[in-house]
């Protein structure tokens, strides 16, 4: 794998503003079951979460209207996600204490309101009071060195008693040097299987300290163990979480790298310790330091860079999810007609595409381009690349 790019990592890199909460949403128990059928129905993603939820008023609607949708799109019937699994889901994530909570809610963490597609639903355990504290992730090496863990437990000591909230990944070697240092003041541990599961298995017990004094959050189900793809995954909601995100110690290859790639893709400050020049562990914080990372050698360095950025208060905007009572039966879906259809197919190819673009080189209204790209995702013939960028898959031409 090649090494992430950083090139935006510092000087152009917009600040995001402090962590103060929007005006919040709670969905009755009945909404949130449907939300949760949605969002575990095949070929629906967060961005097409949205889509659904704004074009039929509700999760109750959209869930109904799933397989005329994918069958306009050119594939098979999509079937909802079945309404006793997901009870079975919510009754085992209440086994462990953990609660599901949606984006714009109390206790969903206010920073990742701010990302491309957030999570529209996270598994929360712990003291959800500890989001109110503004965030900064440390990420490193699973085979740190002992100095480089030494440096993660007083750098995340340090914040947590500024008030910081650390947050970071509950690896092996710099993840959990982080979780140590920062246990007593304030730490949050994201996961990439279900919260009741625990990887590495050595943590297990730490994990389990932490859900109790600290937080825990995946948007996984309970039960699930992580698979590779789970855990950039799990990078994303981390610097999406944060304020700023430092790296000590990693590889050109590590995936601390890729966490540092979505911070500086997300508008967070990006630190780095520097290290050796012969030691491989520290070639990848090197390297971002060379691309424009802010130097970290005490806390010092963390808090002085970002006492400007938190000075700045300004409402953090959530995604607009409108969540209505609104029942299949009170929705006249509006036609899209055959020859709409496809000169947005035609538009698009195996190459990313921006949303924008198709809209002005079709000549149709927006909203007419994002139904169908809505039908064509639902029939998993679309792949969406962020930045509103879609593409048709292998095989998903007119």
């Amino acid at each position: 794998m090649a090494p992430p790019n950083t090139q935006h990592t510092a000087g152009t890199a917009t600040k995001p503003p402090r962590s103060t909460p929007a005006p919040r949403r709670r969905l009755n128990e009945e909404q949130r079951l449907n939300w949760l059928r949605l969002l575990r129905s095949e070929n629906v993603g967060p961005v097409t979460f949205r889509d659904l939820i704004n074009r039929f008023g509700s999760a109750e609607a959209a869930l109904s209207a799933l397989p005329n949708l994918s069958i306009r799109g050119g594939g098979k019937a999509l079937k909802a996600f079945p309404r006793q699994q997901a009870e079975d889901e919510l009754r085992a994530a209440k086994r462990f204490n953990a609660k599901l909570v949606a984006i714009g809610e109390e206790g969903y963490p206010p920073w990742i309101c701010t990302i491309d597609a957030p999570p529209p639903l996270l598994y929360i355990q712990g003291r959800t009071d500890l989001l109110d504290r503004p965030t900064v992730a440390i990420v490193g090496a699973r085979n740190g060195s002992a100095a480089g863990q030494k440096f993660a437990r007083q750098i995340a000591a340090e914040l947590g008693q500024r008030g910081f909230l650390v947050a970071s990944g509950l690896a092996r070697g710099i993840d959990t040097a982080v979780h140590r240092g920062s246990l007593d003041h304030g730490t949050a541990a994201v996961l990439a299987g279900g919260i009741d599961i625990c990887y590495p298995p050595e943590n297990s017990e730490l994990q389990r300290v932490i859900g109790q004094v600290g937080l825990l959050i995946t948007e996984r189900p309970p039960g699930l163990k992580p698979r590779g793809k789970d855990f950039p995954r799990r990078n994303r909601l981390i610097s999406g979480m944060s304020v700023a995100v430092a790296v000590i110690e990693g590889s050109l290859r590590s995936g601390s790298l890729i966490t540092a790639r979505f911070a500086a893709e997300q508008g967070r400050e990006v630190f780095a310790a520097p290290g050796n020049p012969l030691d491989p562990r520290t070639t990848g914080t090197n390297k971002l330091l060379k691309e424009g990372a802010n130097f970290l050698t005490c806390v010092e360095d963390i808090v002085e860079e970002l006492a400007p950025i938190l000075g700045e208060p300004s409402v953090l905007q959530t995604p607009q999810f409108e969540e209505l009572d609104v029942r299949p039966s009170d929705y006249v879906p509006e036609p899209v007609e055959d020859k709409h259809r496809y000169a947005v197919i035609s538009a698009l190819g195996p190459s990313p595409s921006d949303i924008d673009e198709i809209i002005r080189v079709t000549n149709l209204t927006a909203q007419s381009v994002h139904i169908v790209l809505l039908e064509l995702e639902l029939a998993g013939r679309l792949e969406r690349h962020g930045q509103q960028l879609v593409s048709l898959m292998h095989g998903g031409s007119a």
